[in-house]
């Protein structure tokens, strides 16, 4: 149990990836970069600090206390140190703020604060040819008994630039009452997913999962969207959006692009560090560049302690997420839905990771085949598709009742 609940305070942390897409050492360049102090002088104003760099990177931001201050962590080699006084402006916001190597292949910016402060948001851009990556960190002054820091000295959590995990860890045994089911539209906002001609992965998914939605409350299932409109929403945030409605299960929805002629057709994914074909490698590649592009990269790699106790808790969570991508499966076929010729594979999609949740990918078809996207755009076929999946959750958790020992007694 103390290694489970390990897991889950650690949960929103991404597991092991693939090593860094790029190991050229990262530069910042100081004259390029600012700190800026808003509003009347006189007490603790919000802060805005921009970090301009040579190229982007997996990075997390830190709040430490003792003293206050703000760290930046780049997984990336650092070259080159500098201070405030190479920032325009900074030394006489931030005297302290320095920046330099800390450790093999890391980089470092650490940001004492003159008070008490909370960071509102925080994003990456990537740098477009011959211009510069921007990290933008804002800071707002808060009361000292609001101050939430994530550690004093040097201690560090293991999270990469994700929503603070859930607090308490739900009970080892099936939680009794309703089936709770959170639906992942795919993509939103300004990241449109695949597109074909004015249809949009991200309304269409929207689309399926209200369906979903509706066709699962008509059996008494609970259920919540991870996004209820057009917005973009970062990945790993979707898998704490569910923990935090104590989802029994997570269901990611999609119509992907693919070169023609190389899918089509239904498929369900579940998690695994190898993808099962390159079909399956090209399409988590694309989801995780797409979440970079928006200005959040969940490239990082989490420490091998955390890897590890996530795998623990992933040999029964995982058996149960393919149990239930058998189910959803098995009532597609048996709704007519096409599906693909390997339709239940592995890959690396983030959205898959938590170690908590049974989770699947449910790809309903591509949008870069035509018999797919004739499908997916008639309302008919959709119902047909809704229902499918409706009845495969209920039935999974019929089933999975029943395979918890805990609850033959």
């Amino acid at each position: 149990m103390a290694a489970l609940a390990a897991v889950l305070l650690l949960a929103a942390a991404p597991a092991r990836a693939a090593p860094p897409r790029d190991t050229a050492p990262v530069t910042l360049d100081g004259a390029a970069s600012s700190v800026i102090a808003e509003g009347r002088p006189g007490k603790p104003r919000p802060l805005l600090i921009e970090l301009r760099l040579n190229r982007s990177a997996p990075w997390r931001v830190a709040l430490l206390a003792d003293p206050v201050r703000l760290v930046v962590d780049l997984l990336a080699p650092g070259s080159g140190a500098g201070d405030a006084e190479v920032i325009p402006g900074a030394a006489e916001i931030v005297p302290g703020l320095r920046w330099g190597p800390a450790g093999p292949g890391r980089m470092r910016v650490v940001v004492p604060l003159p008070a008490p402060m909370a960071v509102t948001a925080a994003t990456m851009t990537d740098a477009a040819p011959g211009k510069t990556a921007r990290l933008a960190v804002r800071l707002a002054p808060v009361a000292a008994d609001l101050f939430q820091p994530q550690g004093h000295g040097s201690a560090l959590p293991q999270l990469w630039d994700l929503p603070q995990p859930a607090a308490v860890a739900p009970p080892s045994v099936r939680r009794p009452g309703p089936l709770r089911v959170t639906l992942d539209p795919g993509h939103g906002g300004r990241d449109p997913g695949a597109v074909s001609g004015n249809i949009t992965e991200a309304a269409m998914m929207l689309q399926v999962a209200r369906e979903v939605q509706a066709a699962l409350q008509q059996r008494g299932v609970e259920v919540t969207l991870t996004r209820p409109d057009d917005r973009f929403m970062p990945l790993e945030r979707r898998m704490t959006a569910a923990r935090g409605a104590g989802a029994d299960a997570f269901i990611s929805l999609h119509a992907d692009a693919l070169p023609a002629g190389a899918a089509a057709g239904a498929a369900v994914f579940t998690w695994t560090r190898e993808a099962d074909d390159r079909a399956a490698r090209e399409l988590a590649a694309r989801h995780d560049r797409d979440d970079l592009l928006g200005g959040m990269d969940l490239a990082g790699q989490d420490d091998e302690v955390t890897g590890v106790l996530m795998d623990i808790a992933q040999t029964d969570t995982l058996p149960r997420s393919q149990n239930l991508a058998q189910f959803v499966l098995s009532e597609l076929a048996l709704g007519r839905i096409a599906i693909r010729k390997r339709p239940v594979k592995g890959a690396a999609f983030s959205v898959l990771k938590s170690p908590d949740i049974p989770s699947v990918l449910i790809e309903t078809g591509f949008l870069s085949d035509s018999a797919d996207r004739a499908n997916l755009t008639d309302p008919v076929w959709r119902a047909e598709l809704s229902g499918a999946i409706a009845r495969a959750v209920v039935a999974w958790a019929e089933d999975d009742k029943l395979r918890d020992p805990l609850l033959r007694r």
